[in-house]
């Protein structure tokens, strides 16, 4: 059968298929994919410059749902909603994994490829990724120099201003604990949010009755797995991360600033809810 033929045939088969958009929406108008297409300008001219940006792009458009579905989990956790909030954050840990394999496309250019276009970024850094900053202020690491990056946007700082002053996935997940019944500090509980949270005796206690009682306590059973899984995932981006730059630049200062690959391996040790992963000793 041709090929001439064989699209006849589906042609035939799909009878409603519509072919006249004079007046309705397509898919790319749907998607805006002209805006989206068209925003990978290399500066360099460079072939792998491309890939360079798509990477950065796409997981900037990740962490975007990730921020949308933690953001949700949060409103789901404080109207006790624990069903839809663990449906969000099984979502985030499945978008992770996305995240994570995109340094497997990013670790095909070579260190020779890559300083080809370095220059062209100037200043330019991940470190800068906002995003990023809010996915660490949502999960409870609030560090407010990094604020100062985005002082020349006043809307921007703005909404990271809101971010950084906003309790966090953590912090609701322990008034959770609160709510049902199992007591936990005051001090905790009323905590300025602002500041990075750190281990607490009574959170650590509190978490020791969840999990010797799972049945009694089934929904921030999950609840703690799913964030023990999100904390999981992203510190793997991390080491992917670290490990693509080494492969990449080796010991160099990254443009932004930073140390680079010295930079990655200290972030390898924050902890965003350290109680979760003390439990596994004591238990």
């Amino acid at each position: 059968m041709t090929n001439e033929k064989q699209s006849k045939d589906a042609a035939a088969f799909e009878k409603n298929i519509h072919t006249d958009f004079t007046n309705n929406m397509t898919y790319g108008e749907y998607l805006q994919l002209d805006q989206i297409l068209s925003a990978q300008k290399r500066l360099s001219g460079h072939h792998d410059e491309m890939l360079f940006i798509i990477i950065h792009q796409v997981t900037e458009l990740w962490m975007k749902l990730i921020l949308h579905e933690i953001n949700a989990a949060i409103v789901s956790i404080k109207t006790d909603d624990m069903a839809a909030a663990q449906k969000r954050l099984a979502r985030v840990s499945k978008t992770q994994s996305q995240i994570i394999q995109a340094w497997d496309v990013l670790s095909t250019m070579t260190p020779s490829e890559y300083m080809e276009f370095r220059e062209s970024l100037g200043q330019a850094s991940g470190f800068q990724s906002y995003q990023y900053r809010m996915i660490e202020f949502a999960l409870g690491y609030k560090t407010p120099h990094v604020l100062k990056i985005y002082q020349k946007d006043e809307k921007l700082q703005k909404t990271l201003r809101d971010a950084y002053e906003t309790p966090s996935l953590y912090d609701v997940a322990i008034h959770a604990l609160s709510r049902a019944g199992i007591g936990i500090d005051p001090e905790v509980l009323n905590r300025d949010v602002t500041q990075a949270y750190h281990q607490n005796d009574s959170v650590l206690h509190a978490w020791m009755k969840v999990y010797k009682n799972p049945d009694a306590y089934w929904e921030l059973y999950e609840l703690a797995e799913k964030l023990v899984d999100i904390e999981d995932w992203l510190q793997q981006w991390r080491f992917r991360h670290m490990k693509t730059v080494e492969r990449i630049i080796g010991f160099k200062s990254g443009t932004g600033g930073s140390s680079g690959v010295g930079y990655l391996k200290k972030v390898l040790d924050q902890q965003f809810f350290p109680e979760l992963w003390a439990i596994r000793t004591k238990l």
